[in-house]
């Protein structure tokens, strides 16, 4: 979500005005995403948002879609085509949940991707009221995927975090590089361009500071943005909907982008692979099946690996000291999280060493995971199987204790409903 797109493209749409808002009607007719049920509720006078002003709407519109204030993340760099309302002094904020990323940049759009679970993203704007009201009005996009498709998000759809060094104008040095920022990345590599609030000890990032140019060089000072509390000091945080970007859901929001898009290409090339395997045999007037055969076997295959691994934390990065974020997004994260009779759950944080207590994604209960196509939910349900009762110790998995391999598979059994029968035995 580190880049987002502002401009706004009318899909065979027509536009119907009231008296309150503009409906800009079909586009997401087919889509089962929450946005598009949010402005099928706003249609229908059964969400109402308040629209005296723009701060006032957001928050409306974010509690419509389930979306915590306290998710907020605060990115400084200009990476995002609203930049001219976008500098070190007026941050974008980014609100996030399992299923929705809201973008709001102060006096510009509103960007917000919701996830279909069949078709993946879908990416939207809605105009905000002025001081004064207005209509707002949503609208689809492609134009977002000039930024959001490509190698940097696995060549589908969807969403990233980015790290680049940024000026104290907020312009981006991206000719001193550009990184995609996840769980496997070092502290020491993350957020720069970002507002980063909390307490991580010796470990150092690259949020909440700025590179200064000496020649054909940069200077970066890692110090001035350690273990920063409060952003008073860098703008009015009463304009905001939360006063800080807490580290504790940047670090959420790097794992969760990463794992939609995993589960984007996983549905995507399953579904092709088997339309391919279709029409060969269909070609050679053999019965056609959907059981994966031949390359197609192989592509679910490999992307049931990418999900497993994915999901399972390989190659987190191990923290050197703990983190202390805030508690108010802690309790709206876990607020929804689903736990076995003795109070276990994927949402259980560590922050001591990792993440998670509990190193399997909390992904897994997503909408998106639910709808993947069977043959490759079975098929990271078989590879989870292996790694959870030792039956695959390889390096990849290695990080993963007999004792964390058996509360994973212990969770999944009392919480997964949808278990092959045989992940009953060892």
């Amino acid at each position: 979500m580190a880049r987002t797109c502002t401009a706004v493209v009318l899909m065979t749409a027509s536009v119907a005005w009231t008296d309150d808002f503009a409906i800009v009607e079909r586009p997401w007719a087919a889509s089962n995403d929450p946005v598009a049920r949010m402005w099928q509720r706003w249609q229908l006078g059964e969400f109402k948002p308040a629209l005296s002003n723009a701060k006032a709407c957001v928050a409306s519109v974010l509690a419509e879609l389930k979306l915590s204030p306290a998710s907020q993340t605060l990115v400084f760099s200009k990476t995002s085509l609203q930049n001219s309302a976008i500098d070190p002094q007026s941050p974008r904020s980014v609100f996030f949940n399992e299923e929705c990323y809201v973008g709001w940049a102060q006096g510009g759009v509103l960007e917000i991707i919701g996830m279909d679970p069949e078709t993946g993203p879908r990416f939207y704007s809605l105009t905000l009221p002025g001081a004064g009201g207005g209509r707002p009005e949503l609208r689809t996009t492609e134009l977002c995927l000039s930024c959001h498709q490509g190698p940097r998000t696995g060549g589908v759809p969807g969403m990233l975090v980015r790290s680049v060094y940024t000026g104290e104008s907020g312009q981006p040095m991206l000719n001193e590089g550009s990184l995609v920022t996840g769980h496997d990345s070092p502290l020491r590599d993350r957020w720069g361009g970002w507002y980063v609030t909390g307490k991580h000890g010796t470990e150092r990032h690259r949020g909440n500071s700025f590179a200064q140019r000496r020649g054909p060089r940069i200077s970066f000072d890692y110090e001035a943005g350690a273990n920063v509390t409060t952003l008073e000091r860098y703008f009015p945080t009463e304009r905001y909907l939360a006063p800080g970007s807490d580290i504790v859901a940047l670090m959420v929001l790097e794992h969760q982008c990463a794992m939609h898009n995993k589960l984007t290409d996983a549905a995507r090339s399953t579904r092709e692979a088997l339309a391919r395997q279709r029409e060969a045999q269909q070609r050679a007037k053999e019965p056609v099946t959907d059981v994966p055969q031949g390359s197609a076997l192989a592509v679910i295959h490999e992307q049931a690996e990418a999900v497993v691994r994915h999901l399972l934390f390989c190659g987190e990065y191990a923290l050197k000291d703990a983190v202390i974020g805030d508690p108010a997004y802690q309790e709206a994260f876990r607020r929804n999280r689903v736990a076995t009779k003795d109070g276990r759950s994927l949402k259980d944080f560590e922050l001591r060493t990792r993440l998670f207590q509990h190193r399997c994604s909390y992904m897994i209960y997503s909408r998106g995971f639910e709808a993947l196509p069977s043959a490759v939910k079975q098929a990271i349900y078989r590879r989870l199987h292996d790694v959870l009762t030792g039956k695959d110790q390889g390096g990849s998995f290695a990080h993963l204790s007999a004792a964390e391999r058996r509360n994973i598979r212990e969770i999944l059994q009392e919480t997964k409903a949808d278990l092959p029968g045989d992940w009953g035995r060892e």
